[in-house]
């Protein structure tokens, strides 16, 4: 029996509201999919847009020496810079990365121990040539610290700062047993941002607890 014009156009309409609600469910599910995908590829990103993650400012400022001292051709500055970086990097490995200033400036001091350890080898071997190398090299990292911008604390200041808190402690109340700690504790803020040597710190504290 051959389907009526009105048949025919009942059954157009009910087809044509099955398409329209598919196509409604697939566009709602699309969007609800849509945040969960942005959030699986921000969860995959190797790095952190945190400000955390940003290299120190003195980092930033020995990376642009680099490339003036390599256009320059300053094989002493080069030496200097490139011992630096490569420092950096291996403490990017470890568990304590170089994150401040303070502690770029550490690491550079201990580079410049290490090249005056050299030199005086060197003046032991009579090897004058490396000793000038090596002498050269620490009065680069020497002008590096003296404008990194981190406040250097001498030994009459630091010893001030530590005989105030072993003074403080003391007034508290602090037991015999915790007055080490206490005065550590109490220093943290103080020293805070600021070049000290931390086997030095120590050392006071021991001396003037009498510990």
């Amino acid at each position: 029996m051959a389907a009526t014009p009105s048949t025919r156009l009942l059954a157009a309409m009910r087809w044509s509201q099955a398409l329209a609600s598919r196509t409604i469910t697939t566009t709602a599910t699309t969007r609800h999919a849509a945040p969960a995908r942005r959030q699986t590829i921000q969860a995959a990103r190797p790095y952190s847009s945190t400000t955390d993650d940003a290299p120190p400012p003195f980092l930033q400022k020995l990376k642009a020496d680099l490339k003036t001292a390599m256009r320059a051709k300053d094989a002493p500055r080069l030496a200097v810079l490139r011992a630096i970086m490569s420092a950096n990097l291996n403490a990017s490995k470890t568990a304590t990365p170089i994150r401040t200033d303070v502690q770029l400036v550490a690491l550079i001091r201990k580079i410049q121990k290490s090249a005056l350890d050299s030199a005086a080898d060197a003046r032991a071997a009579g090897r004058q040539d490396l000793v000038d190398k090596e002498e050269e090299q620490a009065r680069i990292l020497d002008a590096y610290l003296a404008d990194s911008g981190v406040r250097t604390l001498g030994e009459a200041e630091l010893r001030a700062l530590v005989q105030d808190a072993v003074d403080a402690s003391k007034q508290a109340g602090t037991a015999a047993k915790s007055l080490m700690g206490d005065v550590m504790k109490r220093l943290a803020g103080a020293l805070e941002g600021k070049d000290v040597d931390r086997k030095q710190v120590a050392s006071l504290v021991k001396e003037l607890t009498g510990q």
